[in-house]
């Protein structure tokens, strides 16, 4: 029996400005450890606000979400904050990497601000997670030298800095030409193969989703798929 790492029941938000709009619709979902899922649909189907709730960073919502058997709906901002920096990372489609900080201080800045680590097992797990990546004879380079693929290699080792339960990607590969795409796929389909990585993305790469282990689509608020 698989394990549930994150589960919702009875998910449903609304935007009250500038008109109430029902924006997710009874949304039920597991996701289970070690799952690599992506997220499709249209533009405004919802599927960008379902992943800010699931992320825990959108809170304003109705229903129950568990995630690593935590049930998080209700739960206070500062609770929130340190459970995101524990046990989910995120990619984004930009890299949102520090300009002035080496890749190196960039991957560690979650674990530094986690305390569950010394400063020099910290800087020790962070050259793991950018060897591991491929990246890391450039640990000493600013951020702001590296490529743009470079780059999503650094943010996908600052993600994994803290050994999350969750990864989250927000168009993971949206800012990436079609060679470091098939890339940052390949280091994702490794982390849920060899290292068993969940992993949750919103996407608009229909080549991308067809490779991932499931597909959730969503129309007008709601999963059809």
């Amino acid at each position: 029996m698989k394990d549930i790492i994150l589960k919702t029941q009875q998910v449903n938000k609304y935007f009250y400005e500038p008109q109430p709009f029902h924006v997710l619709k009874s949304i039920d979902l597991e996701v289970y450890r070690g799952e690599f899922l992506s997220l499709v649909g249209k533009s405004g189907c919802g599927k960008s606000t379902l992943m800010y709730v699931l992320s825990t960073m959108d809170t304003d919502f109705q229903g129950q979400l568990e995630i690593n058997g935590d049930q998080l709906a209700g739960k206070k901002q500062n609770y929130l904050a340190k459970f995101r920096n524990e046990h989910i990372g995120f990619v984004f489609q930009f890299h949102f990497l520090l300009p002035e900080f080496t890749a190196l201080q960039n991957v560690m800045l979650p674990a530094l601000k986690l305390g569950k680590y010394s400063k020099k097992e910290v800087e020790k797990r962070a050259y793991e997670k950018l060897d591991m990546l491929g990246i890391k004879e450039h640990a000493g380079k600013l951020s702001s030298k590296l490529s743009g693929g470079q780059q999503q290699r650094v943010a996908i080792a600052r993600a994994l800095i803290n050994d999350p339960v969750l990864i989250m990607g927000d168009e993971p590969t949206g800012n990436l030409d079609s060679q470091n795409s098939d890339n940052v796929f390949s280091i994702f389909k490794s982390l849920t193969r060899d290292f068993g990585q969940t992993i949750i993305a919103v996407t608009h790469d229909e080549e991308f989703a067809s490779n991932t282990d499931r597909i959730i689509e969503m129309s007008d608020g709601e999963i059809i798929n």
